[in-house]
C-alpha cells in the first residue's frame, strides 16, 4: 500500500514544529499577560452540541463520527431517517461552542467575568486549498459574563500585540451584527437576516453580481437588493462610514445601537494608537456564524500572497442559553495559527535563531 494522508491534513517536521511553537508561545504569552486562563475540551462533542450553531453552510462542514459497533450491512442500508441514525458525535468545528458548553457544565468552578484561552485543533469538511485545511489549530481567547465594550477594546489590543511581536502588519476589520440587522430591516427582510449576512460575507471572494444572484435565490427581491447595494458598495474612512450609516438608518433602533457600539470602540483607538494595526469599519463584513449578535472582527494580513483571514471573532449574547444558562454575554477572538505560519514562512519573518535550535 502506498502511504498517503487524508486531503487537507499534514505531517510536521521538527523544523516546522519549532516554528509553530513560536507562534503558539507568542499568542499564549500575550493571553497570559492580559489575565486569560487555559482550558481544554475534547476533540469530539455530542453532535447536538454543534449542529445549528454555525448556519446551514457551517453545519454541512461538521465531521460526523460513526457510532461504534456498526456492521457493513448497516452502512449499506441506512434507515429511513438517513445517516443521522448512525452518528451521535462529531469532531469539534470550532472552540467557541464547546467553550459555552464548558461554562454551563462547570459553573461551580467559574467566577464571572471568566477569561479563558484555548489552543487546540479543530476539523472542518471544507474543500482543501492554499491556506485552507481540514485539520487546523485555533488559538482562542474569550471573556464571558460581561457585556462591557472594554472587552472588545482589550481583544483588539491583544491582536495588535500578537502581530506586532510577529512583525506582521495587519488590518482589523470591524462591523456589528446589530447594524446588519438594521440594514436587513431597512430593506424589508429582517426575517432573512441570516441569508443576507451569509451572502454579503462572500463579497471579498466573489463579485457583487454573484452575491446579488445568491440573494435572489434566497428570496430577496430586486427592489430590496437595490436598497442593499449602497451598503455593499460603500467605501470610506471610519468617520465617513459612521456618518453614512447614521444618515441611512435613522429610524432603525437596532442599527443605531450597533453604530454607537462600533463608534465607542473606534473612538478609543483614535487617542490610543495601535502599534502595527490598521482599524477599519467594513460594512461587507458579516461573519456567517449564527451565534454572533454584536461587534464582529476579522483580521487580514497586509503582506503576503494569501488573502485570507488570520484572526476573527465577535460578541455573542446568549450562546450559553442553548445549554440552559440564558442571558450570559461573551466576546472572543480566534487566531488561525496555520494561516499565520504560512504567511510568516512566505515572508521569512520567523526569527533566524529558530533555525539554529533544530
Amino acid at each position: 500500500m502506498k502511504p498517503s494522508l487524508p486531503k487537507g491534513t499534514r505531517d510536521f517536521s521538527q523544523a516546522q514544529i519549532i516554528k509553530r511553537n513560536y507562534i503558539f508561545d507568542t499568542i499564549k504569552s500575550i493571553y497570559k499577560l492580559y489575565g486569560y486562563q487555559p482550558i481544554e475540551t475534547p476533540a469530539m462533542e455530542n453532535l447536538e452540541t454543534l449542529t445549528g450553531k454555525y448556519g446551514d453552510e457551517g453545519d454541512k462542514l461538521i465531521f460526523k463520527v460513526l457510532n461504534s459497533g456498526l456492521k457493513n450491512d448497516d452502512l449499506q442500508n441506512p434507515p429511513l431517517g438517513g445517516w443521522g441514525a448512525f452518528t451521535e458525535k462529531a469532531l469539534r468545528y470550532d472552540l467557541t461552542v464547546p467553550f459555552a458548553r464548558y461554562v454551563v457544565q462547570n459553573l461551580n468552578d467559574i467566577n464571572f467575568p471568566f477569561k479563558r484561552y484555548q489552543i487546540q485543533p479543530v476539523w472542518r469538511a471544507d474543500r482543501p486549498q492554499k491556506g485552507r485545511y481540514r485539520e487546523f489549530y485555533q488559538c482562542d481567547a474569550d471573556v464571558i459574563g460581561s457585556n462591557s465594550l472594554v472587552n472588545e477594546i482589550e481583544l483588539i489590543q491583544i491582536i495588535d500585540e500578537v502581530f506586532d511581536h510577529l512583525k506582521l502588519p495587519v488590518t482589523v476589520k470591524l462591523n456589528n451584527r446589530k447594524i446588519l440587522l438594521g440594514i436587513a430591516n431597512f430593506i424589508g427582510y429582517a426575517a432573512k437576516m441570516i441569508d443576507i449576512t451569509v451572502a454579503i460575507d462572500k463579497l471579498d471572494k466573489m463579485p457583487i453580481e454573484k452575491v446579488c444572484d445568491e440573494l435572489l435565490q434566497k428570496g430577496i427581491d430586486e427592489v430590496a437588493i437595490e436598497k442593499l447595494k449602497p451598503f455593499m458598495l460603500f467605501k470610506g474612512n471610519n468617520v465617513e462610514t459612521l456618518n453614512f450609516l447614521k444618515q441611512q438608518l435613522t429610524s432603525e433602533m437596532s442599527a443605531i445601537k450597533g453604530i454607537e457600539e462600533i463608534e465607542y470602540v473606534v473612538s478609543y483607538f483614535e487617542n490610543n494608537k495601535l502599534k502595527n494595526t490598521n482599524l477599519e469599519i467594513d460594512l461587507s463584513l458579516a461573519r456567517g456564524l449564527n451565534y454572533y449578535t454584536g461587534c464582529i472582527i476579522e483580521v487580514k494580513a497586509n503582506a503576503g500572497s494569501l488573502s485570507v483571514s488570520v484572526c476573527g471573532g465577535g460578541r455573542y449574547d446568549d450562546l450559553t442559553g442553548i445549554f440552559g444558562l440564558p442571558n450570559v454575554s461573551g466576546v472572543g477572538i480566534s487566531f488561525g495559527a496555520d494561516r499565520i505560519y504560512d504567511i510568516l514562512d512566505e515572508l521569512n519573518l520567523f526569527p533566524k535563531q529558530l533555525e539554529t535550535t533544530q
